[in-house]
């Protein structure tokens, strides 16, 4: 009886920790196990490179809004997904415009 016991005990635990290991990779190599697969990032593509019609501008203050916060940030290569020369373009038209006061330096609320 106590034999089985300990058998059914650690057939439980060998069970949990297959379920827990959901950061583990699978036999084969790949996670496609796991669940929600929170590590897949698609890459982002600069906007001005892939479309050659969209026209990086100061005088558009529509355009201009898309990249920066709430707070008047200017929103960060890595999140905007902009190449590096497009984003110094960017940032550069964004203070062109807040210079003539056409994109504000900070929202209109606290």
């Amino acid at each position: 009886m106590a034999t089985t016991h300990l058998k059914n005990e650690m057939r439980e635990k060998s069970d949990r920790s297959n379920r827990d290991s959901g950061d583990r990779m699978d036999k084969d190599g790949d996670d496609r196990g796991r669940r929600g697969g929170g590590n897949f990032h698609r890459k982002k593509v600069c906007r001005f490179c892939s479309d050659q019609d969209f026209v990086l501008d100061y005088k558009d203050v529509r355009m201009m809004q898309s990249f920066v916060t709430e707070h008047g940030k200017i929103v960060p290569r890595r999140i905007s997904g902009n190449c590096a020369l497009h984003q110094r373009q960017l940032t550069t038209a964004i203070k062109r415009a807040r210079n003539l006061a056409l994109v504000g330096y900070v929202s209109m609320g606290t």
